[in-house]
């Protein structure tokens, strides 16, 4: 199903080279898919990981390549097998856009743990763009009540830290902690904030404390102060790691009360040195996991939408989109980047 608003090409700005500016690149999408749509860009988020993926820093890239993958907009063209969504529909699309569909984990839900998910913007063209394409079972509708120029983060740090919550049967009644104040965790503080969590915000730079509470904390400890750490020893039941830094660990579980849960969705730079006993006398756990299933991004967006969450951004004309990657680069971005495909 196609309209006038078909392209043959499609154009963006394209990483080149490791480390180089975005230039204006155009490519053939190829024939829509049957089960694709395709959705003319309107906001683009900035994440850290189209900066590492610029930078190659993964080891992972192939030049050239279009990033952005927190990506909103309209549906312009539709694929004969596509259900549930129509034309003209605002929709986001996150760090996956396609899925096998068959396999244990699809056909489960968890569709975000397909061994054969398909990354946006890693061996595919993402959203720095005037149009994407993705599956139709990842193009999530935007509800309504949600500002889709601040909606963009939300398809990818957003989803990343609000699954555990849905993963780990978070309870309105435990005592949360968040490491690392930024672009993940920011978002973390709003959503426990409203899921009904007491909040501990852990930073390095008590310089944020304020900020922190303005944003859904309710105490705020310096993470890498040994007397601040040991004063709440046995006391969270949760304790979600967003920073990006290394830390001292063993000092972070031992926060933790029984059975309560150490949890990564930042990627620490080094091995993390734990010794099993450590978990084993007070059945305490550590785990990880990615971004959310359609499922629950999509419970995420409702959550927003019903409780007016959305995150801190800095918005940029995409036609500036080489100062908005150097102001991530930077450390200055309050908390996300979003770029105006407008512009």
């Amino acid at each position: 199903m196609s309209d006038s608003s078909e392209l043959t090409t499609f154009t963006g700005w394209a990483a080149t080279a490791a480390g180089a500016p975005l230039e204006r690149y155009s490519y053939d999408p190829g024939p829509l898919g049957n089960d694709e749509v395709e959705v003319a860009v309107e906001y683009c988020g900035v994440c850290h990981s189209d900066q590492s993926l610029i930078d190659n820093d993964w080891g992972i890239s192939h030049y050239p390549f279009i990033p952005g993958h927190e990506v909103v907009g309209r549906i312009v063209r539709l694929g004969d097998q596509v259900r549930g969504l129509e034309m003209g529909q605002r929709v986001g699309i996150g760090w996956y856009k396609g899925s096998c569909m068959h396999c244990t984990s699809c056909i489960e839900g968890s569709h975000n743990l397909c061994r054969t998910v398909q990354p946006t913007i890693i061996g595919s063209n993402g959203g720095f763009a005037d149009r994407i394409r993705s599956h139709w079972a990842w193009a999530l509708p935007i509800p309504a009540g949600l500002d889709p120029a601040m909606a963009g983060p939300l398809f990818c740090a957003g989803s990343t830290v609000f699954n555990p919550l849905m993963e780990f049967g978070i309870k309105p009644t435990d005592r949360v902690g968040v490491v690392g104040i930024g672009g993940l965790g920011h978002l973390a503080l709003r959503f426990l904030n409203a899921w009904g969590c007491e909040v501990t915000a852990f930073t390095s730079s008590l310089s944020k404390q304020d900020e922190a509470k303005r944003l859904g904390a309710h105490k705020v400890v310096a993470s890498t102060d040994t007397n601040a750490l040991n004063a709440i020893a046995g006391t969270l039941d949760f304790l979600l790691v967003t920073a990006n830094a290394n830390l001292d660990w063993s000092a972070m579980l031992a926060t933790l009360r029984g059975k309560g849960r150490l949890h990564f969705v930042g990627v620490v730079p080094d091995a993390i040195p734990m010794h099993v006993f450590e978990l084993i006398p007070q059945q305490k756990t550590m785990s990880a996991s990615p971004v959310g299933s359609p499922a629950n991004t999509a419970t995420m967006l409702e959550f927003c939408a019903r409780h007016q969450i959305v995150p801190q951004v800095e918005m940029f004309p995409m036609s500036r989109i080489n100062e908005a990657i150097d102001h991530l680069r930077s450390g200055k971005a309050r908390y996300r980047v979003v770029l105006d495909a407008s512009q």
